[in-house]
């Protein structure tokens, strides 16, 4: 009985933390849809004690959920998944979260938000500046509602972190390459600044970790992930201090 009672405690005191976190701090996360038929389901992980992550799937907030992915890396502290799949975008997320010693729960169900309160027809980003070109159709508040204006709107770029390169919770780069031995990957990093700093080749290993002291200092860097001379991301991820 003692037992279970500090078994409840320490859940309560779990709870309690994870309930004082920022937004988009787990529980919390984000779902958003960016349009291409992408939702982008992402969140920020504080919390050493967190063994799996798992996204959830379901046509209503009360229905059957199915999971579409299990993190690889459950202790990332910024991490995410771009969900290509959905059947609309205003389905239901939910994240499962299992903590240390077998506790667990589910966030609460969220539908994605559009990132724009226009009707997105067409996204198209800028390679070298990053920028988002949105072509959206608008009707006009007229009586005549077969009168539509086009616009093109310039959209300053959103930071989405990787799902394929992202700082891991002991502050390493982690690599998750699930088909890699099928695949011909290779990684370009930059300065911030765009300075080539290194490239690996060739890559087979599913999942690969990066030691710090092969970027130099803390701070942002950018990448490329390429399959053969094709790419496949392009993006940036923090590396913080050890002090």
């Amino acid at each position: 009985m003692k037992c279970l009672k500090y078994s409840l405690v320490i859940l309560v005191l779990v709870l309690v933390r994870f309930s004082v976190s920022a937004q988009d701090t787990l529980p919390k996360f984000s779902v958003k849809n960016v349009g291409n038929n992408r939702i982008i389901v992402g969140w920020v992980n504080k919390y050493e004690m967190v063994k799996q992550i798992s996204i959830q799937r379901a046509y209503d907030s009360l229905g059957i959920y199915k999971t579409i992915l299990s993190v690889a890396d459950p202790n990332a502290i910024q991490n995410g998944f771009a969900d290509t799949k959905a059947t609309n975008d205003h389905m239901y997320y939910r994240l499962f979260i299992m903590l240390d010693k077998g506790m667990f729960f589910f966030s609460p169900a969220k539908k994605p938000v559009l990132d724009t309160a226009r009707v997105v027809t067409q996204v198209t980003v800028d390679p070298k500046t990053g920028e988002k070109k949105i072509v959206v159709i608008n009707t006009p508040s007229q009586t005549d509602s077969s009168i539509i204006t086009q616009q093109t709107v310039i959209k300053k770029p959103e930071y989405i972190p990787s799902v394929y390169v992202y700082t891991n919770g002991d502050g390493y780069l982690f690599i998750n390459l699930p088909d890699a031995d099928q695949k011909k990957y290779r990684i370009k990093f930059f300065e911030e600044d765009n300075t080539f700093l290194f490239e690996l080749k060739n890559i087979k290993e599913s999942a690969l970790t990066l030691d710090k002291a092969n970027f130099i200092h803390s701070g942002w860097f950018h990448f490329e992930l390429y399959n053969d001379d094709k790419l496949v991301e392009k993006n940036k991820f923090y590396l913080a201090r050890d002090f």
